[in-house]
Order: C-alpha cells, then structure tokens, then sequence
C-alpha cells in the first residue's frame, strides 16, 4: 500500500482526485481497492517541548538557569491532534511506500519528515512536489515522485530554524526579562525576527521624532527653442557656498542673485546655447509575476491589506484552486508550463471587467518574456492563475481583487517589452550649467496594463522634449527660485514594512555586511512575515494610526533595553543566510546551532551586565521599597513586588492600579505545631476570620480551621490520613459542614459548636 501524508486535509482531497475513484474514511481516503492511500495532518502536529518539559525546575525563571539548551530535542503531540496523528501512525504500520505531500517549501518538508521520525519510520519514502491543486498540476506532480532524501537538506534548515527561535525565544527572553523586572520594567519578549523588525519601526519613529527640516533653494528656468520649450534646472557646481554636506543651497540670495545674472544676459550678446544633446533608446522588460510578497506590498498600497489579509486570502484562491502555491518568494515560472498560457489566458475571459478584457484580447503567447526560467526555480514558482475556469462573480471583493492582480501580472508576459526614447539636454549659459531631461515612449508594451495606475507626478518626470541640436541657440523664456523644505522619513505601512524585511540589506548596522546581505531574502519568510506583523500588532508592541505603524511605549522601551546586536537585523540576516547554506548541504545542521549558541551565551552575559535605572513611573512596594508589577493570575489582574521571592507582598487590581487599601490576611502572633511536617503552624486573620497555616507553604501547605485561638486538628475517621476541615454551604448559608483534607470519600458532617458533629 502506498500512503500519501498530505499537509494539510485540502492539498489531501486535492491528491485524492487524481488518484482514482476513492472511498472516505474516518481521517483518510482509500483509493484504487486500497492500494492507495491519502491521509493528512492539519499544519504541525508536533509541538517543541518547552523548557518545564524538559525540567520542572524551569518553570522558575532564574539566572542560573541560562543557558537552557536540550541535549536531545523533543517533540509532542499537540492535544488538539491526538486523534489524526493516531490514524496517520497506523496507516504508516501498514504502508509499503510512503509519500511526503507537505507544501513545496522547507516548513512542509520538515512538517512531514518529523511525523514519521517520531513513528521511527524506516520504510522507503517519497516526495511530492504541488504548487498548485489544479488537475494538471497534480497529475504532473503524481508522475515526477522525488526521492524524499533529497531533501534532507531542506527539512534540516526547518528543523535549525525552529531550533534556533527556540533558543532565543527561550533563552534572551527570560535573561532580558530577568534584567528588566529587577528595575521595576515588565518582561520582555525576543524574538529572532520579531525584535528587529520591531526595532525599525522604533527607529523610523526616532528619525521622525527628532528630524529638523531644513529649507533649501533650486532654481528653475524654462529655455525657448525655436521647437519648443525646454525646462531646465540649475546644476549647482561642486564648493560653491551655500551648499550643506547633502549638496543642497541654503541661501536664497545666491539663487536669486544667479537667475538676476541669466535674466540680464541669457538674451544678449553670446547668450545661451545647447551644450549637448543625448538620446538614447531603451526597453523595460516585462515585470515579473508575484511572489507573495510583492503581492503584499502592491496589494497593500492599491487597497490597503494587510500582508495577513493577502496570505489568507490567496491561501483561500489557492484552495479553491484558481491559484498557484501562495508561499512562494520565487518570482519566475518553468518552461514546461508555457503550455498552459492559452488555456489560463482564455479563462481570464470570466474576470467581469471591460478595461482588462479589451487588453486581455491583445496578449500574445508567442512572446516568452524573461520570467520562463528553470535556473531560477527552487521548491515552487510565481504565484499565477491556474488552469481551472474561475467563477469570478462568485468570488468576494479581496478574492476579486486579488485574482485580478495576479491575473495582470501574468497577462504582463505576453505583451511587449516596454520602448521609449530618453533625452538628456545640457543649456550653458556664461559660467552656469542647466540640465533637462525627457522621455518619448514610442511602444507602451506591457505597461499598457498598468498605465491607469501611473500618478501625474509620473507623467512630469517624463515630459517630452523637442528636437534640437547640440549648439542650437535658446533664449530665456521664464525662471523662478523654489523654495523647498526636507520633510521627514514616513512611517512604515504594514506594506512597507514587509518590503523592509524582505530588503533588510538596506537596514544594517554594519554596513560591510550589506553587499552580503543584498542576496539574502531578508529575515522571516513569505510565510511568516505576515504573521510576525501581526504578532507585533495583537502584543501591544505597535499600533495603527490612520494606516501607518506606530511604536506603542512598551514597543519603544523593548528596544531601548536590549543591545544591538539583538535588534539590528545585521545577525538574524546572517542567520537567514546560513539557513540556506543548510539547506544547500554547504553547511550541517550541528554547526549551525553551535554558532547560535555561542552567540547566545555572550548575549545572556551582556544582559547581566546590563545597568538599568529604575523605573520611576511604577508604584512601590510599602514592604521593601522594590516596585510593584501588574501581573495577570487565575482570577485577574494583581499587583506583585518585584523583590518576590524574598518579598512576596501582592495587592487587587483596582483601575489599573495596587489597592492598599483591600484588607490582606495578617499574622497574629499566635503558633502552635504542624501536625503534618513539624514546623510551625501561624494563626491567621484572613478574610474569612481566623485559620491556622503552616509556615512551609511550599512543600506541605497545611491548614486548619480556630476555634477559641487554637487550631482544630482532627484526623478523618474514614481514611486516617486526611485531616477535618471546616467550610460553610453553598445552599444555605450561615450552616458549616467538616470534610477530608484527602478526599478520601468519607462522608460530609455536619459542624456543632465550632467541631464537627460525628454523632450524627
């Protein structure tokens, strides 16, 4: 019997229906009279130990602790998977041949591979490879089954990345928390790509927050030519005064002094002529088609998405299969589906808009743009429509939306390259040089696609020119001085800054590093690039103001506290890169790790190191004068001393703030024995009135209901073991009845004078 383990329960179906006629089961499909089986899994089904797991003694956070590193690594079941992951390991016991179906991509290789090494598979297995779900596609993928050890390097860069998280996550986490409470701040939260891409939302917010503009002067002159008017702007020559370091003039008088001169004596004697004339003709090729995150981005600044609303929504198209892969970051297709372009092109024909329907009817299949490109293919390719007809109508407005953007991107191949004609005008006029420059287009090509989506602005920059000649005679027809000002670097959309983290290179501190990291695919992936944006939204670290990200107080004070080299994005891109070294085969996974925790460990003695104020906007403890946090227990929010253990004073929550005022439980002075360890038993007035608890509240725990300033200690007759207490009932107040301590069984009884009444 051959097992395909799918995924996720759709990429499952998907496989099934190609198969041959199948018979659903309880968790799997049975096809071809059993020889064929489909089963899946639904995402990862395997969770990492976290460190309690491993160690009760983790559960506190402490110094001594760290590093917390698993000689072995450990997975288990999650408990909302119990009952797939049971019918996947007895389908694997039966199984000949075993096919791994996760997604195209690292996550699905590992996915997969874990489930049968945690089942201690040994059977023959294989590998799958579907970026999309359409019937030629699968039928394609069925009949080019790999052979799954070629991927091992693959499922090793998921399992080092997730390894390497975990470290971080676990390990600076609590050391940085640890810091941080002992001067009254909250706990800090590291993340090995959530902390940078945080931190350029911090410091874009400090650029702004501390920019001065700075007004500055450019001079425009608009030169007649016997064919028609050429406007021009002043090139500034290099050291004359004025200038800032940027190579922008600060004094208006020297720009106004210059277009006086030009307008004295630009029409007189020599005045102005054409210096130089240059034209060249140039092409653009065809834009590439979507990989995820360029979909992201476009969506984001057309429609304002979310990057979080892009992926569900393709992940939607995906399963309904209209559209390729969605986790791609591959922007090129294969050749051999050069093919399908007339099919996938005549089911364009169902999108209901004329503007796009009249372009649709120009596409030409034999052109092959440069996006058909087997060399640039790795586990999936461009996100593009697929063979299967859409019903359109039927989809909603984000669906329709996004069909059509993915749907133009590739309509783009079959269109011509983009032509025009750029001219570049030199005027001298005495000692001073003025420059213009024009584009002709002389074939739109595929930007006939997007042309409604060019901005005027667009169209300024590229105004034609006239013919001239070099030594052509112009004469001055107008000029004027600008007044501008430097506005501020804008803040980040979720757009914007998902196309930072994918162009990390342009955020590092070292700058060295970046002709490195210019091949790096920035941190995070098209699949959880997303994810980390909105896990930065949802913890309280940014918020949304009018469409831009905002660093929130906490955001700001987590990037203040930890160092560099935690919220620069120069060692996670390094990271990123070595992922792909390991998954390439250039590099073992065990070699990576021992970099991650070398660096892990100079970065936890830093943290101890770290001198930190106190936080002053925090009330403090009446007890020992530490501050006070607001943590959230079982029953709500409390306020805790951040001396705790030594001190363990706590306070209600009341408007966000201690109640010193609520009456705590006191000692009064009063100690007899615990009957159960030895040591010593403290009278109590608590809120309930007087009890007896033993002083060991870590290990016994024992308490015991007064009666005339001493402790009722009375064994349960039943069992022997468990003491009597006291408590009143719930369905008539104001009558008290006795129980075991042990809950042993012992029937209830009812309380007489203060003790319990075993007579009756």
């Amino acid at each position: 019997m051959r097992l395909f383990i799918a995924e996720k329960p759709s990429l499952g179906r998907a496989i099934a229906e190609n198969l041959g006629k199948g018979q659903k089961k309880d968790g799997y499909i049975s096809l071809n009279g059993g020889n064929d089986i489909v089963t899946w899994c639904f995402g990862h089904i395997l969770s990492q130990y976290e460190p309690e797991n491993y160690d009760a003694s983790y559960k506190k956070w402490n110094w001594e602790q760290l590093p917390i590193i698993p000689n072995e690594w450990k997975l288990y079941v999650s408990s909302d998977a119990k009952k797939q992951f049971n019918i996947i390991k007895d389908l694997v016991k039966k199984a000949d041949t075993i096919v791994n179906a996760g997604d195209p991509d690292r996550e699905g290789q590992l996915l997969i591979d874990e489930v049968l090494e945690y089942l201690g598979n040994k059977k023959p297995v294989q590998r799958i490879l579907l970026n999309a779900l359409d019937e030629k596609s699968v039928k394609h993928a069925l009949g080019d089954l790999r052979d799954n050890r070629d991927f091992v390097g693959l499922r090793d860069s998921a399992r080092a990345r997730s390894q390497a998280d975990w470290l971080v996550g676990m390990n600076l986490s609590r050391a940085y928390s640890l810091k941080s409470r002992s001067a009254g701040y909250g706990a800090i939260r590291v993340g090995r790509v959530q902390t940078p891409t945080l931190a350029l939302v911090v410091r874009r917010e400090d650029e702004i927050q501390h920019f001065k503009p700075t007004t500055h002067y450019v001079v425009n002159v608009i030169w007649k030519h016997e064919n028609g008017l050429i406007p021009t702007v002043w090139k500034m020559p290099e050291g004359l005064d004025g200038l800032d370091a940027e190579g922008r003039l600060l004094k208006k008088e020297i720009a106004e002094g210059l277009l006086a001169k030009v307008e004295a004596t630009a029409n007189h004697g020599n005045g102005a002529s054409i210096t130089s004339v240059e034209r060249k003709e140039k092409q653009e090729n065809q834009r590439l088609p979507y990989s995820l995150s360029t979909l992201q981005v476009d969506a984001g600044r057309k429609y304002g998405y979310s990057p979080q609303q892009v992926l569900d929504t393709m992940q939607s198209l995906y399963e309904k299969k209209l559209t390729t892969y969605p986790r791609s970051d591959c922007e090129y297709l294969p050749t051999n589906q050069l093919s399908d372009a007339p099919a996938i092109l005549k089911n364009l024909t169902k999108i209901t808009d004329d503007e796009f329907q009249a372009l649709l009817s120009k596409a030409d299949t034999s052109i092959q743009s440069r996006c058909w490109n087997d060399k640039k293919i790795s586990a999936h390719h461009a996100l593009i429509p697929t063979t299967v007809s859409p019903s359109y109508d039927g989809l909603s407005e984000i669906e329709q939306r996004m069909y059509l953007l993915v749907a133009k991107a590739y309509l783009a191949q079959f269109f011509p390259v983009h032509k025009y004609l750029a001219t570049k005008i030199i005027i001298s006029c005495g000692d001073n040089t003025f420059a213009a420059s024009g584009k002709t287009v002389t074939d739109m090509g595929w930007r006939a696609i997007y042309q409604k989506d060019h901005s005027e602005k667009d169209e300024d920059d590229n105004a034609s020119l006239p013919q001239v000649g070099d030594g052509d005679s112009v004469n001055y027809q107008d000029g004027k001085v600008l007044e501008k000002v430097t506005t501020p670097p804008k803040r980040f959309t979720e757009a914007s800054l998902l196309q930072a983290m994918k162009e990390i290179a342009k955020y590092v501190k070292d700058k060295d590093l970046a002709a490195k990291l210019r091949s790096c695919k920035g941190i995070g992936t098209e699949a959880t690039r997303a994810s980390i944006i909105e896990g930065l939204k949802k913890g309280g670290f940014v918020s949304l103001e009018k469409g831009k990200m905002v660093p929130t107080k906490q955001g700001r004070l987590a990037i203040s506290l930890l160092p560099d080299s935690v919220t620069y994005p120069d060692l996670t891109a390094r990271w990123e890169a070595e992922l792909d070294e390991v998954s390439e085969g250039s590099l073992s996974l065990d070699i990576f790790r021992d970099h991650q925790i070398s660096g892990i460990i100079d970065l936890i003695d830093k943290a101890k190191n770290l001198k930190l104020k106190p936080n002053s906007d925090l009330p403090t403890c009446p007890n020992c004068g530490k501050p006070m946090f607001r943590r959230k227990g079982s029953k709500g929010y409390f306020w805790g001393c951040s001396g705790y253990p030594n001190c363990r004073t706590t306070f209600p929550d009341k408007n966000g703030k201690p109640d010193t005022t609520a009456r705590k439980s006191a000692r009064t002075g009063k100690t007899a024995t615990c009957p159960k360890c030895g040591k010593k038993l403290n009278q109590i007035n608590g809120k309930f009135g007087l009890f007896w608890a033993c002083e060991d509240k870590e290990n016994c725990k024992a308490h015991f209901p007064d009666k005339d300033n001493k402790p009722v200690i009375i064994k349960c007759p039943e069992c022997g073991e468990g003491y009597m207490l006291r408590a009143e009932s719930s369905k008539k107040k104001g009558t008290y009845f006795w129980y075991c301590s042990a809950r042993c069984g012992a029937k209830s009884v009812w309380d007489k004078n203060g003790l319990p009444d075993f007579k009756k």
